[in-house]
């Protein structure tokens, strides 16, 4: 399985990984999954420690290093179809533009995007998988 980890997601595979479900932690160690990581979430995490909401164990350089190598996670670059894609999603979606992006990443590669976020999971036009469970 191809699992897109959301923002919140990947924070959790480094600092809080009691947060996820037994399922989900099963799908992350497994060696068959491909994990990836979209480069919105970096600015996203950028973004938290600028404004001090998150607070990370050295530079934020290190900890995507670091934490990629560990998942052996790959990164996936905002496209120019991608950044259409998330302002083209078919039904009702809201308008947070990080996960406009990481919706529109998931559905053009075909990934199944992992994450807690209530209004992503009850969007039926992407394969999710709810990371508490």
């Amino acid at each position: 399985m191809n699992l897109l980890l959301d923002t919140h997601v990947w924070i959790w595979t480094q600092e809080s990984p009691e947060e996820f479900g037994p399922l989900v932690l099963a799908r992350l160690a497994d060696p068959a999954n491909v994990l990836y990581v979209a480069t919105v979430s970096t600015l996203e995490i950028a973004r938290l420690l600028e404004g001090g909401g998150l607070v990370l164990r050295g530079s934020l350089q290190t900890w995507i290093r670091r934490s990629t190598d560990l998942l052996r996670c790959r990164t996936v670059e905002l496209s120019h179809a991608i950044a259409m894609t998330s302002y083209a999603l078919p039904g009702t979606f809201h308008k947070d533009p990080a996960d406009r992006i990481l919706v529109a990443t998931a559905k053009r590669l075909a990934l199944t995007l992992v994450t807690a976020d209530e209004r992503i999971l009850a969007y039926s036009h992407v394969r999710s998988l709810n990371a508490r469970k």
